[in-house]
């Protein structure tokens, strides 16, 4: 979940808590005002009754007197408030004050303040001359109390519930800016790779995440110059290995070549002079030749691995078909390897040429060393487009594990990404679905 997701869940629930807590505060003072209501209207009933003149009739020894004049009590009662008046022997008298009975309170809400109804009255003496003639009892009416408290609650809970859904929605407009660096800081550290950060970030307003952007530029800045020097000492070691190569083919042709073509005329002369009668002499001479031009077929395999065409004489097109054509020699007859280019590749230069000949090379080895295919298809192509990339196709049907090839610890693939890395370039390996796909990009300019 995202920073401004988890800040905006935390904000919800903070004003749940509000919303239930603005709640909790209206019922209890809706509570509590109906029960001051009730009291207050027990005292003033109590108190008119006791005025009253000829109220002491109702006690044991009464005088005579006018009828009570009970009706105004209920003037005093205020709205929603009941309650039963007791005068001496005379039977009990409940009024209630006055309620519309408009805006009253769904049932389940009546039930919640059940309570409501069980709570306990307020009872007040009625005193006259200094001895009590009565009693009153006061109560909050349960439909008029919950319309009270519902009417309360819809009134301030709707506008607390307003106040919390602007608060939420402001401070998530607030914190969506605040955190915006962030994003922008984790989209730049994603776009690291061996270029750097392809822009800087930009400075913030605040502090914390403006250091965070200077570190991390700081950072794209030592990650680019350490990989453009990783990328020149590649490209150094890569000419040395060619060099060393080139040197090592040299040797092995002028020294070891002629070495073998001494043994070979040796062991001819050998075979041609030996007597008639030393059938076995002629015999071995015969099996050293053969062993002498197993070699030198060994050893023009490897001056075809070890040398290099000339590319700035022939081009990296005709440096590929006199490869294909030298497989196809070596192969015989199966597998079956095609080349089609495409492009203009006239331009590249010659370090350039040299890896995607040797990455040649190493994925045709790789193909016939890991399966058996019947057909070995490759492309060379540079996009008309930019002309920026010289890509390397090869398909096969040979079979094979992507995964397990692709994390291949041999020198083949290593030596593959070595090259490709000291040029920016990248090696993808697909399956097919009875072979493998390889594809190298090698960029032309750096």
């Amino acid at each position: 979940m995202s920073l401004p997701a988890h800040l905006g869940l935390r904000l919800i629930v903070v004003a749940i808590l509000c919303l239930a807590g603005a709640v909790t505060w209206i019922a209890w003072d809706a509570h509590a005002s109906l029960r001051w209501e009730a009291a207050t209207s027990a005292n003033r009933i109590a108190a008119q009754l006791a005025r009253q003149p000829g109220l002491g009739s109702a006690g044991p020894a009464a005088i005579p007197a006018t009828a009570p004049q009970t009706a105004p009590a209920i003037l005093t009662l205020l709205p929603g408030i009941c309650a039963d008046i007791h005068l001496g022997v005379e039977l009990p008298r409940r009024f209630c004050g006055d309620w519309d009975g408009l805006d009253a309170a769904p049932a389940w809400f009546r039930k919640v303040l059940a309570w409501e109804a069980n709570a306990e009255p307020t009872m007040r003496a009625i005193v006259y001359r200094e001895r009590p003639i009565g009693s009153v009892t006061a109560w909050p009416e349960p439909m008029a109390a919950a319309a009270r408290v519902w009417r309360r609650m819809r009134l301030a809970g709707g506008l607390t519930l307003g106040l919390a859904a602007a608060t939420v929605l402001l401070s998530w407009l607030a914190v969506m800016r605040l955190v915006a660096p962030a994003g922008r800081i984790v989209r730049g550290l994603e776009n690291l790779d061996t270029t750097g950060m392809r822009s800087p970030l930009p400075r913030f307003a605040a502090a914390e995440f403006d250091r965070i952007a200077l570190a991390c530029n700081g950072l794209a800045d030592r990650l680019g110059r350490t990989e453009a020097e990783r990328a020149g000492l590649m490209q150094r070691l890569i000419t040395v290995q060619e060099e060393e190569r080139q040197a090592l083919a040299r040797d092995l042709h002028d020294a070891f070549g002629q070495c073998l073509a001494a043994a070979g005329a040796r062991a001819a002369a050998i075979e041609l002079a030996a007597p008639s009668d030393r059938e076995d002499l002629r015999e071995d001479a015969r099996g050293i030749e053969a062993v002498v031009s197993t070699m030198q077929e060994s050893l023009r395999g490897a001056l075809a691995r070890l040398e290099l065409p000339d590319f700035a004489g022939i081009g990296l097109d005709d440096a590929f078909r006199g490869l294909v054509a030298t497989w196809r020699g070596q192969l015989r007859s199966s597998p079956a390897l095609h080349l089609d280019v495409a492009g203009d590749l006239t331009d590249i230069p010659v370090n350039v040429s040299v890896s995607v000949y040797r990455i040649a090379q190493e994925l045709l080895t790789n193909a016939l060393r890991h399966g058996r295919p019947s057909r070995i298809f490759m492309r060379l192509d540079r996009a008309e487009v930019g002309r920026q990339t010289v890509t390397l196709t090869l398909d096969d049907d040979g079979g094979g594990n992507v995964p397990q090839t692709a994390t291949h610890t041999g020198r083949g693939l290593v030596g593959i990404r070595a090259r490709l890395a000291a040029f920016g370039g990248n090696l993808s390996l697909t399956g097919t679905g009875n072979g493998i796909r390889a594809c190298a990009s090698v960029p032309t300019i750096g």
